[in-house]
């Protein structure tokens, strides 16, 4: 069970004999504010944000002398951020086209899809029944946006129109069965 603080102010210290001295306990927190604390032993001291880039460096080894590093330039640093010009970039990288000669004899050629046949005509019930699917809602919307009074008469025209829609929909949709018999739908057993 969790302890309650008035639970802790009743009871003694671990060790008897010893009394907490709280007024020392901050002092001494106060005095130590700000103050690093010393590395552990055998710790490696951070390094400065100059030279998080540059490769770390062995405690045996020891910094170049000035005349080689005169010779060899300024130290550059290892690893960067690669930025690309507006326009240049690995997403802006299209493939070659495909040419005759990229084929083999095995290879047929590239693939050009057929003309996907027209989109049939919708008679007059399909268009009525999709402007009440779709023009119920967008009347009450228009109606509660623009203010205007909830009559009975638009209430009836918005959502009248999107039910009667949908279940005109619904109802003239075609039905599988007279497809019993097709072969293409997978393995007959």
């Amino acid at each position: 069970m969790a302890e309650h603080d008035s639970d802790r102010e009743d009871r003694e210290p671990d060790e008897k004999g010893v009394p907490f001295d709280e007024a020392a306990a901050w002092a001494a927190i106060v005095a130590g504010y700000g103050d690093e604390p010393p590395d552990p032993p055998g710790a490696k001291p951070f390094k400065p944000v100059e030279d998080l880039a540059l490769p770390a460096m062995e405690e045996d080894e020891t910094e170049p002398d000035s005349g080689a590093a005169e010779e060899k330039g300024p130290a550059k640093p290892l690893g960067s951020s690669v930025s690309f010009a507006p326009g240049v970039g690995p997403r802006d990288y299209t493939a070659p086209e495909a040419s005759e000669d990229d084929f083999d004899e095995d290879d047929e050629g590239h693939f050009v899809p057929p003309e996907p046949p027209p989109l049939p005509s919708a008679d007059t019930t399909a268009r009525f029944a999709w402007l009440g699917v779709v023009g119920g809602p967008i009347l009450l919307l228009l109606a509660v946006l623009l203010s205007w009074d909830m009559t009975w008469w638009l209430a009836t025209l918005g959502i009248g129109g999107f039910l009667g829609g949908f279940v005109t929909l619904v109802t003239r949709m075609k039905t599988d069965d007279d497809e019993d018999g097709d072969p293409g739908r997978g393995a007959v057993v």
